[in-house]
């Protein structure tokens, strides 16, 4: 699997989140839409700042980052080893909240077939301790296949003057990535692989 496919977009989605306005993140920097700051070459302040854009807009723009900023580097690290949907997801996942898919031992480690070692890597990147629960589900995603999504993802509210996200209401976002992943798509063609529901 070389490419994005809606389950892997809607698995990265519902771990990070939507805002559909410019808010501050733990550490004050502006970002928007599905965890998307300056620094990936979107310009999110002052453009989305009390400028509350619509779902699929946002996604539109994570779509587009991933593909072409974060997919690249993923497959690159990979090298000649054609990863599953399930890897290709859980990387894309952690590649997106750390950028360090080029430094990160774990990622040798997996290719060399040497999967305790690769796992106990993988979960080392746990600071700040917020994202222990996320780093979690990436390698029970990696290593046994263990998606955690339905379909679903928090989309936030936005509180002044703080401008800090709050108040999630979980969505059902699969049509939506679905259209955007491949338009003109018969309705019947592309239906979500759904786990239990989240609990």
């Amino acid at each position: 699997m070389r490419s994005l496919t809606p389950r892997i977009v809607l698995e990265l989605l519902a771990q990070e989140g939507l805002v559909r306005e410019a808010y501050r993140d733990s550490q004050g920097i502006w970002t928007w839409s599905v965890g998307i700051t300056g620094a990936s070459g979107h310009r999110v302040y002052p453009r989305y700042k009390d400028n509350p854009q619509p779902v699929s807009r946002c996604l539109e723009v994570y779509i587009w980052l991933l593909r072409e900023r974060y997919l690249p580097p993923v497959l690159d690290a990979f090298a000649s080893h054609d990863p599953a949907e399930h890897e290709l997801a859980a990387a894309l996942s952690f590649h997106w909240n750390t950028g360090a898919i080029r430094r990160a031992s774990w990622v040798a480690r997996f290719l060399r077939g040497e999967r305790e070692a690769a796992r106990s890597a993988f979960l080392r990147w746990n600071r700040p301790p917020a994202i222990v629960a996320r780093r979690r589900r990436e390698a029970a995603l990696l290593f046994e296949g263990a998606w955690s999504n339905n379909g679903t993802a928090p989309v936030y509210s936005v509180a002044k003057p703080s401008y800090r996200p709050i108040r999630p209401v979980w969505q059902d976002l699969s049509e939506t990535v679905a259209d955007l992943i491949e338009p003109g798509r018969p309705d019947e063609s592309m239906q979500v692989r759904r786990p239990a529901a989240r609990a």
